[in-house]
Order: structure tokens, then sequence, then C-alpha cells
């Protein structure tokens, strides 16, 4: 979903990111603001003003979305839920999940707490708005915080709208799943309905484009565009933690990884192994035993012309959570750790010792010809 991100600051222990996406849509907010929206509210003020306007409003969206997301973590880890944090990316924001919450009930309350705390926020807002006003307090303070206020209540409502994986489809699924008692039937009906959605907005955008709101057509299109993706991304994550489930590690690694010597020189290790086998990643093993690993990145900190005169064991390092599994795991968190880390391969060890690799493609082959045997509506 996401592409460079950079860490803002930690928030009761939620770590809040920030997508480089999220950089050219606060500058498009604050445009529109200021050339848009505020001189409709107050006239003639000077252009200076509706710039710090804009930004003081673009700042009270950003700090909006931060505080609908993290009630969602709040309250998905009062259930045990592990969080990965909050991200601010393109589209607004979310409160990334390592796994399917335990049950309806959290489901339902996690889903609920971020329109809950956005609807209280506007409210709260609204009511500092009348009061500033009736206070005396210059207009300009009074329509900035009247907007927070209200783009707190639009967070809301559209986050309500029954489309998976908006806040509304959450809880959708939440009441599906408790009657039905099938997580995976309850996700295929939300997340269809989250696509079809998706797909109404799509034509909402063309309209609207085609009767000349450019902007406003082309930023729906997108929304629609992002919305059937991510409804089909879900399902496809679901449907791939189920097939994996109860499976162990053991069941896909190789019992015979390329491994490399302690004291194999690095320019033997490039030619003779990262040439030949295109890893980006090798065990380094002695009489057996897990010595470390060696990565690409580790051959480019060190100069070409020194290649001859290093060895492996030099530039090594222990082998981290990260990049290794234990062999008794299961598949489902080995899957969990390549999406977080990125990687395609993974270390299986057994009590300090090699036992193999795991890599993505071979769980992938076998979650689909699980998928394409199996009952699709199981």
């Amino acid at each position: 979903m996401f592409g460079k991100r950079v860490k803002l600051f930690t928030l009761v222990g939620f770590e809040v990111n920030i997508d480089v996406s999220w950089i050219i849509i606060a500058v498009l907010v604050t445009w529109s603001l200021a050339k848009g929206v505020f001189p409709q509210y107050r006239e003639g003020l000077s252009s200076g003003t509706y710039w710090l306007m804009g930004m003081a409003g673009a700042a009270g969206l950003f700090a909006s979305i931060i505080f609908h997301e993290l009630c969602h973590s709040l309250v998905a880890r009062r259930f045990g839920m592990q969080m990965k944090g909050i991200t601010l990316f393109v589209f607004g924001g979310v409160a990334e999940m390592h796994d399917e919450p335990p049950s309806p009930k959290a489901e339902f309350l996690m889903a609920v707490a971020g329109p809950a705390a956005s609807i209280l926020a506007g409210a709260v807002f609204l009511a500092l708005a009348a009061l500033a006003a009736s206070g005396g307090a210059p207009g300009e303070y009074t329509t900035v915080i009247m907007y927070v206020g209200i783009i707190n209540l639009v967070l809301a409502g559209f986050n309500l709208l029954p489309a998976y994986p908006l806040d509304g489809g959450r809880v959708l699924r939440s009441i599906l799943w408790s009657r039905k008692g099938n997580l995976r039937r309850a996700t295929r009906i939300s997340t269809r309905i989250g696509s079809a959605f998706g797909l109404l907005l799509v034509f909402a955008g063309v309209y609207f484009f085609v009767r000349g709101a450019l902007i406003g057509g082309i930023w729906w299109f997108f929304i629609g565009i992002f919305l059937r993706n991510a409804s089909r991304a879900s399902m496809m994550r679901l449907e791939m933690a189920e097939a994996l489930k109860g499976e162990p590690v053991s069941r896909f690694m190789r019992t015979d990884p390329v491994t490399v010597s302690p004291g194999l020189p690095i320019g033997q290790l490039v030619e003779d192994y990262i040439y030949r086998h295109h890893f980006k990643m090798y065990p380094v093993v002695e009489s057996g035993t897990l010595r470390g690993c060696i990565t690409i990145g580790d051959v480019k900190a060190v100069e070409r012309a020194d290649w001859d005169k290093r060895t492996v064991e030099e530039i090594s390092s222990p082998c981290s959570a990260e990049n290794s599994i234990d062999q008794g795991a299961d598949a489902v968190e080995a899957l969990r750790l390549m999406n977080k880390t990125g990687r395609s391969r993974m270390l299986v060890t057994d009590g300090g010792r090699l036992s193999g690799i795991i890599a993505l493609k071979d769980m992938l082959r076998f979650i689909f010809l699980k998928m394409e045997l199996e009952d699709e509506e199981s």
C-alpha cells in the first residue's frame, strides 16, 4: 500500500509515519484552503493571512486523522492486537495491524472507535468556534476552528460508509462474522460491497470530470480505484492467511540452502555465489552452526579493491529476527514477517543450527493451489 515512509514521532507507544505521498496532499490541501475555501467564508483578508489559515487548516486535518487512527489503535491494543503503527498517506491514514481481529466484538469496537472519536472532535471544535465567535475572537481564528470541526464530521461520515476496508465496512463485517460464524465469508461479502462502492466512486469521478469539476472528479476517481484495490487486497491477505493456518514452516523449507563459510574471500563470494545464485542474503555456516548472515549491502560497504583481502567473517553480522524464523513456527508468521520486511527468503533455524531456507514463492504456490482446489464459498 505504501511507498517510502518517514517516521515522524511516537505517540503513546505507536509509531506515527508519513508516506511521501502525503507531502503532496498537504501542499494541495493548504493551497485549496488558502485559495478556494477560506476566501469564500472570510472576504477581504490579505493573501498571507489566507495562506496562514490554509496551513493551520491542513495541520488540523493532519491532527484529526492521527486522532482518528490513534483511537482505532488504542482499542485494538486493548484486545491484544499487535499494531505496526499509524501511517498517513495520499488517501488519509491507516492504523496498521499485524493480524485479523480475534473476535467480532473486537473488530466492531475497534472500527467504531475512529468515527466516534471524529464525531466527538467535530462537536468539540464546532462548540469552540461558537464560543470564540461569541467572545469576539477574530474571524480568521473562528473560521479555521469551524473548518476543523466540520472536517472531523466529514471524516466520520465517509468512514462509516459500509464499504470495506472503511470503518463502516469493518462494522458490517463484524456483524456478518458474528451472525454467520465465518470470518472468511463475512470478509468476502464486505469486500465485494467495498469493491462495488469503489466502482461507484470511479463513475462519479468520471461524471464530475465531464461536467467540469476537474479536480474533484480526478480525486473521486482515484479514491474509487484505491478503495477497489484495497478491498481486493484485504480479501487476498485473508485467503492467504487461512490457507497457511496450521502449516509449519518446515513444510515449505528447502533443506539444502546455499551457504558460505566464514573464511571465504569477499571476491569469491561475489563471483561464485552472488553472480551465480542471484540471492541478496546468504547464511554463514561453519560445521552446521549458523554463524551469521551476509547481504549485498554488507559487500557494497567494502571498497572493491579490498574484496580479495577481506573475508565473509569480517563483514557478516548476526542473523536478526527479521531474516530468520524457528523451524516449529507457523507459516503464517513467516508470511507476516516477509510482508513486514519486504524479504522474499528467510532462514529456518533450530537451536542455533540452520535447518533450511523458506521462500515466499514456495508458499505462494501452495496457497494458490489450495485456493484453486477448495470450495471458494467454504
